[in-house]
């Protein structure tokens, strides 16, 4: 390497020196000098490359997964931005060209318009679908939801997968799959991360099971469909009053057919979210002089969250859902 350095600095104290000698004389001395450079920063493309990669996440819980997984082997951008609705993400000139030229992208079909179509329009080197051996629900129109067919329209299907803990898991395994596949380098790096991040969301699907195994009700009323997955998994029935987004307003029909099941059922909570406005779960609580409270869908982290990751969220959820349905 001394050598080398050498033999640079020599080259450009001869260019400095015959600057006045002719412009060609110069500009092969100046080729010679960063030949000499290049080879000692280029890679030899037969040695596998160990170096950090690249991911971007089109929402946070797809971020939260990806960088316990990636950890310090590289980096993870979000798409969305904290406190955005990632519904209605719109995507920069910028962000779509990052996604065109990064090592991967973590996204769900039919969540994200805008995502869907960049990946189409400008494919990345890896596009990684954690839905992927997931069963999916369909959201129908009375607020209930049903299992998809195969060749389900993605856009009619619920995408809130990452409100369950056990689909947490399958997500996890399938990006870590996906990444050790494309750089075998730090596939143990990997496996190493993904075994810590599975324990972590293992715990909190055991949490979830034995904190609502026995409840006073089972039905719980939101500000909109995000829960289907969550209520699967562990017996529990929502009742939306919006449907699978968020910013969508409910009809006069709709809300008196919540107000009514909620006194149905007993349900003593109306939640509402952190994203989008509460004014219609305020306004139905004070109709039926309940309570409200905050069950988080997790769309992403801000100020307001109740903690400053997934897990210490959906704890705060699983307390809030303890506490609206009398569970011991």
């Amino acid at each position: 390497m001394l050598a080398r350095l050498t033999h640079i600095t020599t080259l450009l104290i001869m260019i400095l020196m015959n600057v006045n000698r002719g412009i060609h004389w110069t500009a092969r001395l100046l080729v010679a000098a960063l030949a000499l450079t290049g080879c000692s920063a280029a890679t030899n493309p037969s040695t596998p490359t160990t170096g950090t990669i690249t991911v971007i996440a089109s929402a946070y819980p797809l971020q939260f997964l990806t960088q316990r997984i990636v950890g310090d082997a590289g980096t993870v951008t979000n798409l969305t931005q904290p406190g955005q609705e990632p519904h209605d993400l719109e995507l920069s000139a910028q962000q779509i060209a990052d996604m065109s030229t990064s090592d991967a992208v973590v996204y769900i079909p039919g969540f994200q318009t805008a995502v869907d179509e960049a990946i189409k329009t400008s494919p990345p080197k890896m596009s990684i679908d954690v839905a992927a051996g997931i069963d999916r629900l369909v959201a129908n129109a009375d607020g209930s939801e049903s299992p998809a067919t195969p060749g389900q329209d993605q856009s009619s299907l619920d995408p809130h997968i990452w409100l369950s803990p056990k689909d947490m898991i399958t997500m996890a395994n399938t990006i870590s799959t996906q990444l050790s596949t494309e750089n075998p380098a730090l596939a143990s790096t990997f496996a190493a991360n993904t075994t810590k991040l599975v324990a972590d969301l293992t715990n909190l699907d055991a949490d979830f099971s034995a904190g609502l195994a026995s409840c006073q009700r089972t039905e719980f009323v939101t500000s909109h469909a995000a829960f289907a997955y969550l209520a699967k998994a562990y017996g529990l029935a929502q009742i939306p009053i919006a449907g699978l987004d968020p910013t969508q307003e409910p009809t006069a029909a709709r809300i008196a057919e919540v107000q009514k099941l909620a006194k149905q059922y007993g349900v003593t909570t109306i939640f509402f979210e952190t994203l989008v406005s509460p004014a219609v779960a305020q306004s139905i609580a004070g109709d039926l002089h309940l309570k409200t409270a905050v069950l988080d869908p997790i769309e992403g982290i801000t100020s307001e969250s109740a903690g400053t990751n997934y897990l210490e969220v959906m704890n705060a959820n699983l307390t809030a859902l303890q506490e609206a349905n009398g569970c011991s």
